[in-house]
């Protein structure tokens, strides 16, 4: 034995005696570590000497836990048991009253612990350590040190916090409550739970009553249940907050470690206190020896377990609640019940008795509501932690469950007999079409129908030469020499024997005489009359004319036998499918109500829920606050598992005949429905109306604010106009400014360059011309002879239509106006490359190729050459004052100023996206991506708001969406590298770096879900994170990735945004556009795989 062996050997007995004193400690609910270990010495390693040694020492029976999801009711015995999904292996008799008590629960533990291995391969003290490594991480979680406010930050504008008309109302997170989110949406909509709890009334003599711990926590639990119901249903809140239901939750939930339960748990533990609250109020409402408990009726059903033990028959009936499945070795939900509801032959717990036992399970009554649990959790032995089953487990929209019925016990048995043959049969079938499909007898293998194609290709090969050697030497003889120890001849490599040619010693020294280059031989060239594959030396033409003939028949044959396996396995397929389908095991039909979704890992991660709304026919996706729209094909994506780190948990089916589950209430006198707040009784009606009436007042508040805030605005800006009313004019007050610069100079000096140029260009065209002259050659434009040195002409401006002008003698000035209006319909016109985008040059280029209403063009254009700062000669001065005169032509009604200054600021935005895009990518091309991150984010969302206006409104959508894509990515790998080198201070930034642009803008990747890239980064990031749970670290790294993690897989779409967007440096538009092309010009050299 090698000391590494030993070491390893001494290592698995430590592990196997700490986690045999773990589940002492959790059997005897004792922690004195000496205790346990001598009661490990004195019992010699006996878990049942040990429990006994310790329970008669302490004199007391170990205290059970509440963690039963099934209660049986026995004959003769009102004690509850735990009972669980897949039928024990064993059947032990608890029934029986010369047994110590203590000795039967030591038998079903030890009977659960052999049929826990037998199944899942893991014993019962891997299960304990996964226990308690769940538990330490549920402590963990309980102690999160992060507050509301930091995942959830309430709007200051109460609109935001408005219901929409009807849409279902969202349940605020209080701090690691999604849990508790998802179970309560699915139980409240389904109506008749709604109205029992909503109608609830606690017990009259509830003063009198002994104040017991369940009484003690029932009835406020219920009483704050009730107003939770109250306000989801009429509330004007788009969420609500149900911290005070939860907090009672949590302090009933937390055991003495302060374990935080999960949704299973929790699902469990809520029934059992709706069951007690309810079975108080039915105990004072009749007289009955057992009177009828709504929550029982509605979610408890009963199996009959039958089965042989030691040979002798015996049926037990049973009542179960949530009924538990095991998804691993399973492909839909038919098969899991299949494995449940069979058990196979399983041994006797006494070994004298070596006969073999079995029993089956058959539902008896069927509850109103069938939720299952989806164990997707198992013990990883080789990291020691919990792990999270991915498998992809499908289920149907509407599940049938005659073929587990009782009275179907005889058919099912005919059919499961059917279906075991048919299996059994499909194997062989599979079996054989594996053999030629996967032929040969080395570890590669090949389809025989490939095999017998590659022979006949060869076989029809013609070979070129004897050797191919001969033909490589003499094609390379003129060229490079290439020594013949680092290349072998194709000969060589083929393992036929071969000798290289003589060299003569004057060839030797001419060679040598040269340098010798050595070339990869993947870069020496050819021959082209090489052939492509190998051939056979020597075949003559009746060889060939057989193994041609065999080899295509073979292939037939093959192909033949081939497509026969695959349609008999193909039928047998269909016919098992099928094999429930007649009518009469189509009676049960239950229909999937809620379906509660977890990601992430075993020991972190965040739960939704998709529930159907049965009046509407569609699905909605409550996510905490978040309640939206969603389909079957979103649900199937993230609740069959195998895809994605989500998987559904839970599934809660209802009685398809059982209307009255989801029947709206009506008015007895007018027979309508009843709607919203008119459900409600009269005091929860009273609640509502009077939250309702505070968030009124809260939006009432918030109006006056902004209008005392905009009067405030209104006369600043008041008098700042009448302090510039001086120095500025009409056409210079009715000016866009396209971005909020220190001075319009820059853009200004811009413009009026550009319209000098126009005006000198039409003044030389028209130099030699004389009045008479411009009219006779456009006499259509002319309306009346002027005077000489005057004259009126009707301009005609493509797509603006005709207007009138005052012309003087040269006519250079309706000339260019016209001129420069070509020249902006040609720009606009014109197909540019990336880098020119002629939209940032001029306004009115935009405006064009965004087809804006003609008069809006026409006034801005006007406004071009009305600018005051043009009258510094004559010839400015004149077309200064004909576009001044034609603006005080247009009418008010002509232009909709509203709609003028909308299409302004909408440029206005195209040039501030612009900026956040070159910021955004010059900040990403020096690797600054925190700083890329802001800008390119502000780009996108602005960008998305104007092309919803117009596909020419904004830049090309997914160029920044690349980016900002890639920009997450970046910075989630430094995070992570920097978390990877656990240092305390490195390890913090990492983590700043999550939690303040990571984790706030991963909803703005997940709100557009028909991107699929957006979506696999988002799970790529969120991967790299989780994988860390299956790694060693230090605790205080594990105690803040546990903090972390549900931030990160928190799936709301929420967008909990930056206050205020980064501001913008000023720049001119000939800045802008140089700018813009540089950066564009580098975008387009980087290779199309790269970006």
């Amino acid at each position: 034995m090698t000391v590494e062996q030993n070491v390893l050997q001494q290592s698995a007995a430590q592990k196997h005696q700490q986690t045999f004193l773990n589940q002492l400690r959790e059997i005897t609910g004792i922690n004195d570590t000496q205790i346990l270990q001598q009661a490990l010495k004195d019992s010699n390693g006996n878990l049942e000497l040990a429990v006994a040694f310790l329970t008669a020492k302490n004199a007391k029976t170990p205290q059970q836990e509440e963690t039963t999801y099934y209660q049986t009711a026995l004959p003769g015995n009102d004690r509850y048991i735990s009972v669980g999904s897949q039928a024990d292996t064993s059947v032990i008799d608890l029934t029986g009253d010369d047994k110590d008590d203590l000795q039967r629960a030591i038998a079903l533990s030890l009977a659960e612990s052999n049929r826990a291995f037998r199944e899942t391969g893991i014993t019962d003290e891997e299960q304990a350590i996964s226990r308690v490594l769940e538990a330490s991480i549920a402590e963990n979680k309980a102690c999160l040190k992060r507050t509301p406010t930091e995942v959830w930050r309430d709007s200051r504008n109460p609109y935001d916090r408005k219901r929409q008309d009807k849409t279902p109302v969202g349940l605020k997170n209080v701090g690691n409550t999604c849990w508790f989110s998802a179970v309560i949406q699915s139980l409240f909509n389904l109506l008749e739970f709604r109205r029992l709890v909503l109608n609830y009334k606690p017990p009259s003599n509830a003063q009198d009553l002994p104040r017991n711990q369940k009484e003690h926590r029932n009835l406020p639990f219920m009483r704050e249940l009730r107003y939770l119901f109250a306000l989801l249903v009429g509330t004007k809140r788009k969420y609500v907050d149900p911290s005070r239901a939860v907090e009672i939750l949590k302090d009933a939930f937390k055991s003495n470690d302060s374990q935080q339960q999960d949704v299973s748990e929790f699902t469990h533990k809520l029934l059992d206190w709706l069951e007690d609250a309810f079975q108080m109020k039915a105990e004072e409402e009749t007289d009955e020896e057992k009177p009828k408990n709504p929550m029982v009726e509605l979610f408890y059903g009963r199996f009959l377990a039958v089965g042989v033990l030691e040979g002798k028959k015996f049926e037990n009936t049973e009542m179960f609640g949530q009924y538990p499945l095991q998804v691993n070795g399973f492909k839909d939900l038919h098969e899991c019940l299949e494995a449940a509801m069979i058990e196979g032959e399983i041994e006797s717990l006494h070994s004298e008795n070596s006969g073999k036992s079995g029993q089956e399970h058959w539902f008896t009554e069927l509850p109103p509501v069938l939720t299952f649990e989806l164990s997707r959790f198992e013990f990883n032995q080789a990291l020691g932690r919990p792990e999270k089953i991915h498998n992809k487990l499908e289920f149907p929209q509407v599940l049938y469950l005659d073929r587990y019925m009782h009275r179907n016990r005889e058919i099912t048995r005919i059919k499961r007999e059917e279906i075991k043959r048919l299996k059994d049969y499909l194997t062989v079938l599979q079996q054989r079409l594996e053999r030629y499909l996967s032929y040969g007898s080395g570890p590669k293998r090949f389809p025989l129908v490939d095999v017998l194609q590659y022979a006949l290709e060869f076989a029809s090969s013609k070979p070129v030469c004897t050797s191919p050697v001969d033909d490589i030497d003499a094609s390379s003889q003129p060229t490079v020499s290439i020594p013949s120890q680092t290349l072998p001849s194709a000969t060589e490599q083929q393992g036929a024997p071969s000798e290289l040619p003589s060299t003569s010693p004057a060839s030797v020294a001419a060679i040598s005489s040269r340098s010798v280059i050595h070339k990869p031989f993947t870069q020496s060239r050819i021959p082209p009359d090489l052939p492509m594959h190998p051939a056979p030396r020597h075949i003559t033409e009746e060889e060939l004319s057989v193994l041609e003939s065999c080899l295509h028949r073979w292939r037939t044959e093959i192909e033949n036998d081939t497509r026969d396996l695959q349609e008999s396995i193909s039928r047998i397929h269909r016919t098992i499918e099928l094999m429930y389908s007649d009518k009469s095991m189509i009676q049960v039909p239950y229909r999937l109500h809620a379906v509660l979704v977890h990601e992430g890992q075993a020991n972190a991660g965040h739960y939704w829920a998709y529930i159907f709304d049965h009046h509407e026919s569609r699905w909605m996706k409550y996510n905490d606050i978040a309640v939206t729209k969603s389909s079957w094909e979103e649900l199937v994506r993230d609740s069959f598992g195998g895809y994605r780190n989500a998987s559904a948990y839970c599934l809660m089916y209802i009685n398809d005949k059982a209307q009255f589950l989801i029947q709206e209430e009506f008015n007895k006198e007018t027979g309508q429905a009843l709607v919203g707040i008119e459900t409600l009784p009269p005091d929860l009606r009273d609640f509502v109306e009077e939250d309702n009436q505070r968030f009124e007042k809260e939006l009432e508040d918030w109006d006056a604010q902004l209008a005392q805030k905009a009067l405030q605005e209104k006369l600043l800006a008041s008098q700042k106009l009448r302090e510039t009313e001086s120095s500025v004019t009409t056409a210079q007050a009715g000016e866009p400014e396209y971005l909020e610069q220190p001075s319009r100079s820059d853009f200004s000096k811009h413009l009026k360059e550009e319209t000098i140029r126009i005006i000198t260009k039409a003044s030389h065209e028209n130099e030699d011309k004389t009045p008479e002259t411009v009219l006779q050659s456009k006499p259509e434009n002319t309306i009346s002879q002027p005077p000489s040195n005057q004259q009126v002409v009707e301009v005609a401006i493509p797509h603006l239509g005709k207007f009138m002008i005052e012309s003087k003698e040269g006519g250079y000035d309706d000339e260019a106006i016209k001129l420069e209006y070509s020249r902006l319909v040609k720009l606009a016109q014109e197909d540019t490359p990336p880098e020119t985008d002629y939209r940032l040059h001029h306004v009115v280029v935009y405006f064009i190729q965004n087809q804006a209403p003609k008069k809006i063009i026409e006034k801005t254009l006007l406004e071009q050459f009305g600018d005051r700062n043009l009258s510094f000669d004559e010839r400015c001065h004149n077309i200064m004052k004909v576009a001044q005169a034609k603006l005080e032509m247009i009418k008010p009604e002509e232009v909709n100023l509203e709609e003028y200054e909308e299409w302004h600021q909408d440029y206005k935005k195209f040039r501030e996206t612009t900026m956040y895009l070159i910021i955004g990518l010059e900040n990403f091309q020096r690797e600054s991506y925190i700083d890329s991150l802001l800008f390119l984010i502000c780009a996108y969302q602005n960008n998305k708001e104007l092309l919803s206006k117009g596909p020419y409104r904004g830049h090309d959508e997914e160029l920044i969406s690349h980016y900002r894509r890639e920009c997450l990515l970046k910075l989630n790998e430094q995070a992570a590298e920097l978390f990877e080198s656990g240092e305390d201070r490195e390890v913090n930034n990492g983590l700043i770096i999550m939690n303040e642009f990571i984790v706030p803008f991963l909803p703005l990747l997940l709100v557009d879900e028909m991107e699929e890239k957006d979506i696999l980064a988002v799970e790529d990031m969120r991967n790299r994170w989780c994988s860390y749970l299956g790694q060693e670290m230090e605790s205080n790294l594990q105690e803040k990735l546990t903090d972390f993690l549900p931030k990160l897989l928190d799936c709301s779409t929420e967008i909990k945004g930056f206050n205020e967007p980064p501001k913008l440096p000023s720049y001119s538009t000939h800045e802008l556009c140089e700018r813009f092309a540089r950066i564009m010009l580098s975008l387009s050299r980087t290779p199309a795989d790269g970006r």
